[in-house]
């Protein structure tokens, strides 16, 4: 007797669960992921240069509880205050790209 695979990439889980792309609860669900990676990316680059909340909301001119909002997914960053956080808080560059 053979073995069935059951081993799916995470597009196929993906699938699966919760639709394929342009339905609407395949769409709610990546939105939210997209929103959290960038609260995540933002977490671990102030971390990687040893800054707590309140240091980069001061250099950004914020509230540390706008960073921490930020940070955990509870509100999300216009486009120029993201650059403000990246350029000016952590000295970094912020790279967009477009995927179609």
């Amino acid at each position: 007797m053979k073995a069935k695979n059951n081993i799916q990439n995470l597009e196929q889980f993906k699938d699966k669960h919760y639709g394929k792309r342009g339905t609407e609860k395949r769409d709610t669900l990546e939105k939210g992921f997209e929103s959290f990676k960038l609260g995540s990316l933002l977490f671990e680059a102030r971390k990687e240069k040893g800054m707590t909340q309140a240091e980069l909301a001061e250099k950004v001119g914020t509230t540390k509880s706008y960073i921490s909002k930020i940070e955990n997914n509870v509100k999300e960053a216009r486009l120029s205050t993201l650059q403000k956080i990246i350029e000016l808080g952590l000295d970094g560059q912020l790279e967009l790209s477009v995927k179609l």
